[in-house]
Parts: structure tokens; sequence; C-alpha cells
């Protein structure tokens, strides 16, 4: 595996007009795909195969979204003829306009290449009506001079779909952007299961408040209904056997390059105990390292 850094002004971070812009290019079969996907995550805009000449352009429709748009990344491939050449001026371009550009280069060998894309079954792009080691050595020559200027270099021959992912993380990702998105979603079984959600859990064996007269017309907002579910016997096991729970699999998720989990927790009405224990749920896992937390109560109020 070789990791290259150089123009070490660029890499540096700094960037002109509040505007991140980052290139990925690299030879076919590489991983460019898998780049642009783990930077969309990382809340980048992707344009994938934008022609040279209109990089400049799509950089300055974004430094004019007022903000709406603070990170660029461009994903290029040598379907464009003059390719080097077009490329070169644009990122001049750019650092002249203060943008500076980060340029991310991704390759591997030529045997990884060829088992790549035989398990796809398709040709290479400048294979023509030759073998598709052709391809990929003049894929890679015509490359060369973009590479020796690139600010990072991987190679992705021994890199796995999700080390490769871990690499553009600690490259173009920041403290926030990794964080995986963690969504405790309260709901009332009587109203359905919610679709989106990854792991549900119920919390129908805890009593319900509903059959306490001054406590039916509280939510899991207030605090009575709220002290009064978490004092109840296996309400603060179940949270903390659960809260463990969720650390491993969140800690699985990211490994996985997955960075949105959706919790549901539910009870009868989606009004007391799925919402007391989700409020709850939720101030623990806030307090976790690597986790951003948010809770939706879907239900409440439907009563």
């Amino acid at each position: 595996m070789t990791e290259t850094n150089t123009r070490d002004a660029r890499a540096s971070g700094e960037r002109g007009s509040g505007m991140e812009v980052a290139v990925v290019t690299g030879l076919s079969g590489a991983g460019r795909s898998t780049a642009a996907k783990c930077l969309e995550d990382l809340g980048w805009f992707v344009v994938d195969n934008l022609p040279p000449e209109l990089i400049s352009t799509m950089v300055e429709l974004g430094a004019q979204a007022r903000g709406a748009i603070t990170k660029v990344a461009v994903v290029m491939d040598v379907r464009s003829r003059a390719f080097t050449d077009d490329l070169a001026s644009v990122i001049k371009d750019l650092d002249a306009r203060g943008y500076k550009p980060r340029v991310l280069f991704l390759e591997a060998t030529d045997a990884v290449l060829v088992r790549r894309f035989e398990q796809v079954r398709r040709g290479h792009p400048l294979q023509g009506d030759g073998r598709l080691v052709d391809g990929i050595t003049a894929e890679r020559a015509l490359l060369a001079p973009l590479r020796e200027e690139a600010d990072l270099t991987l190679d992705t021959s021994a890199l796995s779909v999700h080390d490769l992912r871990a690499k553009i993380e600690d490259a173009f990702g920041t403290e926030s952007s990794t964080r995986t998105r963690v969504t405790v979603l309260s709901f009332g079984y009587k109203y359905g299961l919610p679709m989106d959600s990854d792991l549900v859990m119920d919390v129908r064996f805890l009593p319900n408040p509903f059959w306490i007269p001054e406590l039916r017309d509280q939510s899991g907002l207030d605090g009575d209904v709220r002290n009064y579910v978490l004092g109840q016997e296996g309400a603060e096991e179940f949270l903390e056997q659960y809260h463990e729970l969720l650390r491993l699999v969140g800690a699985g998720y990211k490994r996985e390059g997955k960075r949105y989990l959706t919790l549901a927790v539910g009870c009868t009405g989606g009004k007391h105990r799925s919402v007391a224990i989700s409020e709850e749920l939720a101030k623990r896992l806030s307090k976790e390292d690597g986790m951003a937390v948010k809770v939706v109560h879907r239900d409440l109020g439907r009563e």
C-alpha cells in the first residue's frame, strides 16, 4: 500500500472563499466510486465525470450558494480525452481563484485491476480492440503526470472497501461528519412499525401510565410520567444493557461504513413509555464519542 502527499500548501487544509474543493481521480477500477460515496456521506457535494472545463463553473456556482454548499468534490476519469492537460489547467485556475483544490489519486496494481474488471465483466475504457492490460497500461501512462501532482495517492490493491472508506474519512472528514447519526424514534404499535427502523425496542413490558388517572393526559416528556416509567422494576437494568448493546452495534456500524442508525422505541400509543425511554436513552447515547443523536416522537399528539 502506498500513500504519498505532495503540494503541502493544498494539503494543509487552507481554503479560499470558504469553499473546499477536492478532485478525485485515478485508474479505472481503483475505487473512485467508493471514494465518491464516502465523500457524499461526509457531507461533500459530489459531481461524477464532469468535463474538466466545467469544474471551475461548478465550483463558482457552489460558492454562490450562500453557504448551502461548502464542499465540492469532482470525480474525474479518462473519458475526457484531453484529460490530463485540461485538468492541470483547471487546478491552476482554481488555485489562482483561492480555492486550492486537493487532488486524490487512486491506483492499484495491474493484477488487482485485471481481477476487478473480470469480476464485473466489463472492459476498460481505453481498451479498444486490444487486451484489458493494454487499456490499463495506456491509462497509467496518460495519468502519470497528474499522479505526480496529487496531494494524496492511495494504492487500493490491498484495501477492502471499509479500509478505503477509513482512509477517505481520515483525509477529508471532520469530527462531526464521521459521527454515526443516531435517530431515536418513539412510536405507538397501534399506528404501525416505522418503515425506516434499523432496530426496534419494545417497552410494553413496563406498566402503562395510561391507567394512572393523574398521568393519562400527560406524556413521557412530563416529569411525573418520566419518573413513573423510569422508576419501574427492570427499567434501569433494561436501559443499561440496551445502552451497552447499542455501543457495540454503533461501533460495528462505523467499521462497516454505515453512518445512519434509526432506533425505534415502541409502546402501545407512543405517548408515555416510548417517549420517556427514548428521551433517556438518547441522553445516554449523546455522551458517547462518535455519535450524533436526535429524538423524534412520531406519534405523540395523535391520540
